[in-house]
């Protein structure tokens, strides 16, 4: 079976994923069935013990805005419909206290949900059966005991999608509990969001929103978290914070967010968006203090995002291809890869470049190569710019520019990650061009690479290693950026200068495919003549790798995720202007 990762779908973020450890759920809820009273979407109120004819019930736990429940709502419909004439009533319990009753609306509208869809105000429900994550299963049979708890199915996971279901454990619950038989795997790791609960504290403490906490959200987290961008939930407001707590703290914790696979221990980067401990500091503190809002007058001014381009009015735009691409609403979408003939029969010198999603919500990320017309091997280009969640664009100022050949072809590389609901997109970039005339100095895109890469099956730590790019004159390295597909563990960057000493330039111990990030630093690095740059890879290429496409094949290099690649990308200059940015 091929997997592929899916981003944001992710899932649509990979990194608000949690895994909920099993616990024992072992008891009679028939009390809990009958005594629950909770209102529907509409406002409705809907007795739990209307349900008592039922053979089997299943409750699902779910929230308007995490990815996994977004993927999963059409499906439970599915399976709703399939088991409502052998007695299974299938009820969705929204715990989370950031879903309101309209928002509940809005998700069984978009997602077509014809299952009732019920607001445990308080998280009560939640907290008698322990429920923590969305979507979080429990079924529960005529006894009303909970034979069954878990995931619905192995599809999706922490930064993971499969194209196919390999066990629907759901199902399979449902299928032998009619049958009379037992549940022969009455519980799995439920994966999802942390559910948002209210918590007994009352506000608290001189650590405020207002003061304290909005700075850091908006310098960390708006970019991403706003209407329209790729963030599944908003940030930017008070408001929008509230139940995103836990899954705030849990996520920077476990260092998914913000995005960054650096090793600290090696290299300064200037795009580097990690909280610093103080800021994680005063976030923990707030929390635990009851989350105080604060006085309005001490928020800081709201960031300004720009709905155009963040660089100059472009000289030209350039779209992907002549129609939009279809992007389903759940499963898996591989690397799609359109060639564009810009018609450029001169030499081109680009000052700033920036690659636009039209749809972000299902954008995960935009790579734009510059195909050289003299290069015999498609797809072995330099990357002109790109796009992720959190990057920025290419601007160069004093006179820096990056020279495109005549002729040259470009190459939009997109990764698409459902949403839950189909989608189109007709993404673009749009460049400025210098004159030759006013060109000070040229930044030259580099690749050390290994196209002849042989993984072999079932080999958990296949290290390669590329032939060394050796610089022929003095030159200042400006960025690095690692490429590889789904078996991706690990990257590094090393140079050797001609007096013998060796530094590590940049070190990626866990390699992720969903975040195609750029390494800028802080502060370009001399290489003089002579200087080496190794590059080197490691590929996972087991069962343990929960990304790999299929683990009993020898893989080697290919366009498509399922294949792989070895490319240290990275940027230098030969001398640096006054300033540039």
């Amino acid at each position: 079976m091929r997997l592929h990762i899916s981003h944001l779908a992710f899932l649509l973020i990979p990194a608000i994923l949690f895994v909920c450890s099993p616990a024992s759920f072992a008891g009679d809820y028939r009390d809990v069935m009958t005594r629950y009273e909770l209102k529907n979407n509409y406002g409705r109120v809907v007795p739990l013990k209307e349900f008592a004819d039922s053979e089997i019930i299943v409750l699902a736990f779910l929230g308007t805005e995490c990815p996994l429940a977004k993927l999963y709502g059409p499906k439970l419909d599915r399976i709703a419909e399939k088991y409502a004439d052998k007695g299974v009533a299938l009820i969705g319990i929204a715990s989370n206290k950031q879903d309101s009753l309209t928002e509940l609306t809005a998700y069984v509208h978009r997602y077509n949900i014809s299952f009732p869809i019920l607001k445990d105000v308080g998280n009560k429900l939640a907290d008698e059966l322990q429920a923590s994550r969305t979507p979080e299963i429990f079924v529960l049979d005529k006894a009303r005991e909970v034979r069954y708890h878990g995931r619905i199915d192995d599809q999706y996971g922490v930064g993971y999608a499969r194209d196919k279901v390999k066990q629907s454990d759901l199902e399979t619950a449902l299928d032998e509990l009619l049958e009379g038989k037992p549940v022969s795997n009455p519980e799995t790791k439920a994966i999802g969001c942390v559910i948002g609960r209210v918590k007994d504290i009352e506000p608290h403490g001189d650590i405020t929103y207002s003061k304290h906490i909005a700075p850091i959200l908006n310098e960390h987290c708006v970019s991403c978290h706003r209407t329209g961008e790729i963030g599944p939930f908003t940030l930017t407001s008070f408001d929008d914070v509230q139940g995103w707590e836990d899954t705030i703290l849990e996520v920077i914790e476990d260092q998914r967010m913000p995005p960054w696979n650096a090793n600290p221990k090696y290299g300064h980067f200037a795009n580097d968006p990690r909280l610093s401990p103080d800021k994680i500091k005063l976030l923990k503190q707030w929390i635990d203090s009851g989350m105080p809002k604060g006085d309005p007058a001490d928020l800081p001014p709201t960031p300004e995002f720009t709905d155009g381009w963040r660089i100059p009015k472009p000289d030209e735009v350039l779209q992907m291809r002549d129609k939009p691409f279809e992007v389903p609403a759940e499963g898996v979408v591989d690397y799609q890869r359109f060639l564009v003939d810009p018609g450029w029969d001169e030499d081109k010198y680009i000052y700033a470049a920036e690659a636009r999603p039209e749809n972000r919500a299902v954008v995960h990320h935009i790579l734009v190569y510059v195909i050289d017309p003299r290069e015999r091997r498609r797809g072995l280009g330099r990357v002109l710019v790109g796009y992720a969640p959190g990057n920025v664009p290419i601007h160069y100022t004093n006179g820096m520019a990056i020279r495109v050949p005549a002729g040259s072809q470009l190459l939009f590389e997109m990764h698409y990650t459902p949403n839950g609901s189909a989608q189109t997109d007709l993404s673009y970039a749009g460049v400025c061009f210098m004159d030759k005339a006013d060109v000070k100095t040229i930044v030259s895109g580099r690749a050390i690479l290994e196209p002849e890469l042989r993984i072999p099956p079932n080999d958990a730590n296949v290290k390669v290693a590329a032939r060394p790019y050796v610089a022929r004159r003095n030159e200042y390295l400006l960025s690095m950026t690692p490429h590889m597909h789904l078996r991706g563990k690990a990257f590094r960057y090393e140079a050797a200068y001609p007096n013998g000493e060796k530094e590590i330039l940049l070190d990626v111990p866990n390699y992720d495919f969903n975040w195609q990030l750029k390494y800028t630093l802080a502060d370009p690095k001399f290489l003089p003549k002579g200087t080496r740059i190794y590059c080197t890879a490691v590929y996972d290429n087991s069962e343990k790798n929960l990304v790999n496409p299929n683990p009993d094949r020898w893989v080697g290099w290919g366009d498509q995720s399922w294949d792989e690649m070895m490319i240290g990308f990275f940027t230098t200059t030969p001398r640096l202007p006054d300033s540039s940015e």
